[in-house]
């Protein structure tokens, strides 16, 4: 096993974005977005995930948290994309089916080198914190398309806003985690194509 890691800075008139991400870690985490709901949830991502991550994001939160969360969303998928390299030898798919008190998440990933997000309005509530509920989305959206992975993700059992996305966060850090993990009966890439 190598040691799969990245690091990505961005830097735009809106936001300046720095990211460091190690895929076989521990859950470590150190986040600063601005955003108090967004860095609970990705310190969620790191931990359950068993990444370990540092990212600093400086956003134009006077204007509000599109920019931030979007291009975090970005930062997160390239290095994702980076720190899994040729992915030879890895699983390529992970799922998860979590629950959390009231919620239920399916959460499917397919780290096929097509982009692809499908993922359920759920959302009753505009906010959660200071974090806008329609961000989730853009988010994930993000991730998915800079990271080329197909991502489904799915409410089976709605309740709690907070518990919602919280449990999305988390199936999609089992799902990654499963995905990224090598299984020694996988020689090259898992393609009959041969390639990715």
């Amino acid at each position: 096993m190598t040691n799969r890691a990245s690091e990505i800075t961005r830097k735009t008139k809106e936001t300046d974005i720095f990211c460091s991400l190690h895929i076989d870690g521990s859950g470590a985490g150190k986040i600063q977005t601005g955003i108090g709901f967004f860095n609970h949830m990705l310190e969620a991502f790191t931990k359950h995930g068993l990444f370990d991550m540092e990212l600093r994001v400086k956003g134009d939160l006077v204007v509000d948290g599109h920019h931030t969360i979007e291009d975090t969303g970005i930062v997160l998928g390239e290095a994702i994309k980076e720190a899994v390299g040729d992915k030879k030898g890895i699983r390529r798919y992970g799922s998860c089916i979590l629950p959390m008190d009231d919620v239920l998440v399916l959460c499917a990933v397919d780290l096929c080198d097509r982009p692809y997000l499908v993922m359920d309005d759920v959302f009753t509530a505009e906010k959660i914190g200071y974090m806008d509920t329609e961000m989730v989305h853009e988010f994930f959206y993000a991730i998915s398309y800079s990271a080329r992975m197909n991502l489904h993700i799915k409410v089976l059992t709605p309740g709690n806003h907070h518990h919602m996305v919280e449990a999305m966060f988390k199936a999609f850090a089992k799902a990654l985690d499963m995905a990224t993990s090598y299984d020694e009966r996988i020689s090259d890439v898992l393609s009959t194509k041969g390639s990715l």
